[in-house]
């Protein structure tokens, strides 16, 4: 097994550099999302990547990302009136903890129970494997948190067949 240049006494300027991303280096990747804005409009948000690349899309070329060892983080954010529809990361948790304005969140079980909850500035929701979630901004500000997703590379989440983003394909 290949020893990491800190286990090699390697250059420790170099690798703590290597451990940092900071807000400046980062980018909104609106596009990442954007085939969901097939079921509507209101799906627009953008996923603001730190470590891993969550369970969307293929981002193995932004070298700005740093490697997960064992859980991914990423900043979303929603516009007022965005959502992130109802989905199921069957795999994994995934934590959200607000940073910038009210985030409605709601846990589904099946087509007709649902509960809601709404969260502001350093709020935050642990959702299990296997529960079913969605985010909605309901304000008038951009909503900004971040999202843990508890495995290095999580599988891609299901929507269930009532949800409008159900058969809905990147192509």
């Amino acid at each position: 097994m290949d020893k990491t240049p800190y286990e090699n006494n390697g250059d420790l300027a170099k690798f703590t550099d290597s451990l940092i991303a900071t807000k400046d280096s980062r980018e909104p990747d609106w596009d990442t999302l954007s085939f969901q804005e097939k079921a509507g409009a209101q799906y627009r948000r953008a996923q603001i990547r730190y470590v891993g690349s969550g369970a969307t899309g293929n981002h193995e070329s932004d070298n700005r990302i740093l490697p997960s060892g064992g859980f991914t983080l990423s900043n979303m954010l929603l516009p007022p009136g965005a959502e992130g529809p109802e989905h199921t990361h069957h795999d994994v948790e995934e934590a959200f903890f607000v940073l910038e304005g009210r985030v409605r969140v709601g846990i589904h079980r099946g087509a007709g129970e649902s509960e809601y909850r709404t969260l502001g500035y350093r709020d935050m929701i642990v959702v299990p494997a296997g529960v079913a979630r969605s985010l909605k901004n309901e304000g008038d500000t951009d909503a900004l948190f971040c999202v843990i997703i508890g495995t290095r590379k999580p599988q891609v989440p299901t929507y269930p067949e009532h949800s409008p983003m159900h058969g809905v394909t990147r192509d």
